[in-house]
């Protein structure tokens, strides 16, 4: 073999071996990503849930009194260098309540008992009354009731005038108030029982089904739908319509979206796909608390923006690209997100990043009772120096490649800006949690009714969901309110005068009279 022919093999075989070493490298790297997430996903199965951050000693030792209130440091001996260190632990009583108890206003029914004889054993006396002693109390459950309602229209005539051939017989006939739903037995208790069961309990209708018949009302799943749906659409959508407005003029806003099912969708996709529900939530700092829900069978930046035409200010968020590039809009991403980041990364960097979130996350509950000036002041003397290190400790640390410590990095360096925003104005939440609180029931709901079969259901669903919500978080019995809603509405003028319906808001002073828990 020839001196050419022999250093072509060379490096044909160092070609290969370079080829093969790249390729080891890849087969490795990706055995450790796999291996990250098989570890991730155990952990989401199997481990805790919670995200609250467990106390540590300086040894790494949790505490073993973390959750007890009676435990004091000062009650710990002095004495700590022998092996078996002892404390003293003092319980003190406490008046705990009762899980099970009765409310103010329960009706109060007393059953007498008395002896079966008055008379003395002894000497056949009359026995006389000495003392009572309540032996015991119960609860006794009242089953509802179904009425059946007649409204009867009476007519009366003027019978001098009737004798008159050359006037007019005078005619006055009673009029029945509007009916939620013409031609329909609904009545307004009906409707709202039916609201409440599904919307606060999350009961689905083919569940209420049974239990209206038991009631005495024989019915079906399709009446209770199209019963919802037209409530929602005809009086509860005038209310949503005025709370949106309100909710347009504030100048920061909570948001965060949730999947759902739509069966018979408009846009051609199968009923596999998913829909979605945003969630849209005010600050308690800007007046009453508004929680409204919207339907879209997309998770696209046009909702955002459909939504939100009429709004100026921040929106507090978490890091979705949805939310980017929105006219009159700036952004306060959510630190929760962050930490949830460092926390996958289960390694001593994954540790640290997640510590400097805690850290800010104990000062904030300092933070929490001052008011938001106070706050923005108390930020930027001391969450603002943690900010500022974490981001010097990304900068200088080398996070490369795909693993989760790299994404962490690079999700929290991408939304700086966002992430500092809490700290320049007191009125924001360092996350986006109360969005996501909010979200909930529409999650709980998905889990109990499943699906929508039509838009017009999906749309009903979040009409009435934000109707509970923000009745919810004023203080309102949501049946009492529907009660009102759909006695009163039907028989105003709201649509020719929606000024009216200021009187209907949930923060009202009227419903607040009326409707309060």
């Amino acid at each position: 073999m020839s001196h050419t022919s022999q250093d072509k093999v060379i490096q044909l075989l160092e070609e290969q071996l370079a080829f093969m070493k790249a390729q080891n490298q890849d087969l490795t790297d990706q055995i450790a990503r796999l291996t990250e997430q098989v570890r991730q996903l155990t952990k989401m199965i199997y481990g805790s849930r919670s995200e609250k951050a467990k106390y540590q000693a300086p040894d790494g030792q949790c505490s073993l009194f973390e959750d007890d209130p009676s435990f004091s440091d000062s009650e710990q001996t002095e004495k700590q260098s022998t092996e078996i260190i002892r404390y003293t632990v003092i319980r003190k009583k406490t008046n705990k309540k009762r899980n099970d108890s009765f409310i103010e206003g329960v009706a109060v029914e007393e059953i007498h008992h008395h002896p079966a004889s008055l008379q003395c054993d002894c000497c056949q006396n009359e026995l006389v009354e000495i003392g009572a002693t309540i032996a015991r109390e119960e609860a006794k459950f009242i089953p509802a009731k179904m009425m059946r309602v007649k409204h009867i229209e009476h007519a009366y005539e003027c019978k001098q005038c009737k004798k008159d051939p050359q006037q007019n017989a005078f005619i006055q006939r009673g009029k029945a108030p509007t009916a939620v739903i013409p031609r329909s037995l609904a009545g307004p208790t009906v409707l709202a029982k039916i609201l409440y069961d599904k919307f606060a309990l999350y009961l689905p209708l083919y569940r209420q089904v049974k239990e209206w018949e038991r009631a005495g009302l024989v019915t079906n799943d399709k009446n209770l739908s199209n019963w919802v749906i037209r409530v929602a659409e005809e009086w509860l959508l005038p209310i949503y319509n005025q709370m949106r407005n309100v909710l347009s003029s504030r100048s920061l806003l909570h948001i965060d979206e949730t999947s759902a099912k739509v069966l018979n969708r408009s846009d051609g996709k199968p009923a596999q796909s998913n829909a979605y529900n945003w969630v849209f939530r005010t600050v308690v700092y800007q007046g009453p608390v508004i929680i409204l829900f919207e339907h879209a069978l997309t998770r696209g930046r046009i909702v955002l923006k459909d939504f939100l035409s009429d709004f100026k200010g921040t929106i507090i968020c978490d890091g979705y690209s949805a939310y980017d590039d929105i006219p009159n809009v700036t952004f306060a991403n959510c630190w929760a997100h962050v930490r949830r980041y460092w926390l996958k990364a289960d390694s001593k960097n994954g540790r640290i990043g997640a510590e400097y979130c805690n850290r800010l996350y104990r000062l904030e509950r300092q933070f929490k009772h001052l008011s938001p000036s106070k706050r923005r002041k108390a930020r930027q003397k001391y969450s603002k120096p943690i900010v500022e290190e974490f981001f010097n400790w990304i900068d200088q640390s080398p996070f490369y490649g795909k693993n989760a410590l790299a994404k962490a990095a690079e999700y929290t360096l991408n939304r700086k800006e966002g992430l500092m925003a809490f700290l320049f104005d007191g009125r924001i939440e360092i996350d986006n949690n109360p969005a996501e609180n909010a979200i909930r029931p529409t999650v709980i709901g998905r889990k109990n009714w499943l699906f929508s079969v039509s838009e017009a259901g999906a749309k009903a669903n979040a009409i009435c969901l934000s109707l509970a919500e923000t009745a919810k978080a004023n203080g309102i019995d949501f049946y009492k309110y529907l009660v009102k809603l759909l006695t009163e509405l039907p028989n105003l003028p709201i649509h020719q005068q929606p000024e009216l319906l200021q009187k209907y808001m949930p923060w009202s002073k009227s419903i607040q009279a009326t409707c309060a828990k």
